[in-house]
């Protein structure tokens, strides 16, 4: 493998980089260059151009061609569509940040000092990025696909991420399936709201309101729901979720 890989001076480093044999351990993967995982746990707010963003780059790619075929594999009756969507929610951010809590990243991470104040050890997009940086920085490492990609699935199966594309997320996420059914009816699009944020990060829970204005019904002109998540997409599905049924409903009796 052709591939600079800069040399880091461990003693002017944080304290946590001399700890990474315990994440080697917890990721089942043991680097023969000590400098590839500090690079793959580098932030560019430590410095802006010896970082992980390179090694963010390949491993989304190698990331995307592991689940790519492993859905291929297990589902050889679904069609493309089916498949990309599926491929989409294994892949999002928040799936990928399932891992790095998994793997406890938040205490790897190489941050500048703005960033760590600003809580960037459990930014969900600072935790994904750095799970694709370690993908990369095995392959690079290794030398080897299917190392990689023996890699990705141990923690795919480990985490129980593949449990995430159950039949009604695969379909359609409740907020597309909301949208539709108010555009079949000529109603106006759903509005989201974030009402409340309660707690502190990692720990925090999202309270989200969804509103339809102009469905008249019963005198109503706007009909409201409201639920909360540990993201605020979670909440906003929660919410369109309720509204379908209560729209629904509403839709049967008028009939």
């Amino acid at each position: 493998m052709i591939a600079t890989i800069p040399t880091f001076d461990v003693k002017k480093l944080p304290s946590q980089v001399r700890k990474l044999s315990a994440l080697s351990y917890e990721m089942g993967y043991h680097f023969s260059n000590p400098n590839l995982p500090i690079l793959a746990l580098m932030h560019r707010s430590f410095d802006p151009l010896v970082n992980y963003e390179r090694l963010e780059f390949l491993g989304d790619a190698l990331l995307g061609v592991v689940i790519a075929e492993a859905l291929y594999e297990r589902y050889p009756n679904h069609n493309e569509g089916r498949l990309t969507r599926m491929r989409a929610t294994l892949v999002r951010e928040s799936s990928l940040a399932m891992i790095a809590n998994e793997l406890k990243l938040f205490d790897y991470l190489i941050l500048g000092v703005g960033e760590r104040k600003g809580g960037g050890r459990h930014r969900i997009s600072i935790l994904a990025d750095a799970v694709e940086a370690l993908i990369g920085a095995i392959y690079l490492d290794s030398g080897d696909f299917i190392t990689v990609k023996q890699c990705i699935l141990t923690w795919y199966e480990k985490y129980a991420l593949f449990g995430l594309i159950q039949e009604q997320q695969i379909l359609k996420d409740a907020k597309s399936r909301l949208q539709e059914l108010l555009q079949a009816h000529q109603l106006p699009l759903p509005k989201y709201e974030l009402l409340e944020t309660i707690g502190n990060a990692p720990n925090q829970i999202f309270r989200v309101q969804c509103s339809v204005v102009g469905f008249i019904h019963a005198n109503q002109t706007e009909q409201i729901t409201t639920a909360t998540g540990e993201s605020r997409r979670i909440a906003e599905q929660r919410c369109a979720e309720t509204m379908i049924q209560i729209i629904t409903d509403k839709l049967a009796v008028l009939k």
